[in-house]
């Protein structure tokens, strides 16, 4: 019996250095070591075929700054060798935003191959010819692709079988139903003088859905209208359908 793969990020950076980083600690470490997933980090500078290994150049049309050339990152991508099945991804600020939905995809998949720019940005022609998808993380710019593409690993590495404790911890956690994640608590009891609200320890586990669910909501249209505004109406229930009294048909005398 042949056993799947482990689910695999293979990133292309000018700074293999930095990967795992983070991800080689807590959670993501343990199941790092222990073979649930793999990484590996591939050096884009590997790949230029000049004696200074140049992998940039100035924009066409003029501006600031240096343009990730496209012969040299194209090369790169070919010589990781990933499979049709593996998407093709770019940490871009341009990019679709990253949602929990689309993490779970690619939890749920093999593994992406990740590009993390540098400079001014990438060569458009390699984005077109190589299929690249552009994903962002947030409306703000960073040095390099790389913090990007730690934090995209890591939520969908988190997802994975066997490496949370429990399977509720996936699902009961902010987006995992488009809304907020409610407010937690754990003793003390009384801190400050602010006790555990008391529906908590109520130990009536409807009520306490019931409340989870209500601050889930209170919280996400407070602070996530744009969020708020895609969750379905709710929409009471239908009265039950009660049969229509037959009508008596009139006896018709005769004339």
């Amino acid at each position: 019996m042949t056993h799947p793969s482990p689910w695999r990020a293979t990133v292309l950076t000018l700074f293999p250095e930095m990967f795992p980083g983070p991800l080689g600690v807590s959670l993501a470490g343990r199941a790092l070591a222990s073979g649930l997933w793999q990484i590996e980090a591939r050096d884009i500078r590997a790949s230029a075929t000049d004696r200074h290994r140049s992998v940039d150049d100035t924009p066409a049309g003029g501006g600031p700054g240096m343009v990730l050339r496209a012969d040299v990152l194209a090369a790169a991508i070919d010589a990781a060798e990933i499979g049709p099945d593996r998407p093709r991804l770019l940490m871009s600020p341009r990019g679709r935003p990253l949602t929990q939905a689309r993490v779970a995809e690619l939890a749920g998949g093999p593994g992406p191959l990740i590009v993390c720019g540098r400079f001014e940005g990438i060569d458009q022609r390699v984005i077109d010819g190589r299929g690249l998808e552009e994903v962002s993380i947030g409306d703000y710019v960073l040095s390099g692709g790389e913090i990007a593409a730690l934090a995209l690993i890591d939520a969908c590495v988190r997802l994975l079988p066997g490496v949370m404790g429990k399977e509720a911890s996936g699902t009961e956690e902010s987006f995992s139903d488009g809304l907020l994640e409610y407010p937690q608590y754990t003793r003390p009891q009384l801190f400050e003088g602010v006790p555990i609200p008391e529906i908590l320890t109520s130990g009536d586990h409807g009520k306490v859905a019931s409340w989870r669910r209500a601050q889930s909501e209170a919280l996400t249209a407070a602070r996530r209208p744009d969020l708020w505004a895609q969750i379905p109406p709710k929409i009471p229930p239908k009265a039950p359908n009660r049969p229509r009294r037959q009508k008596t048909p009139k006896n018709k005398t005769d004339g």
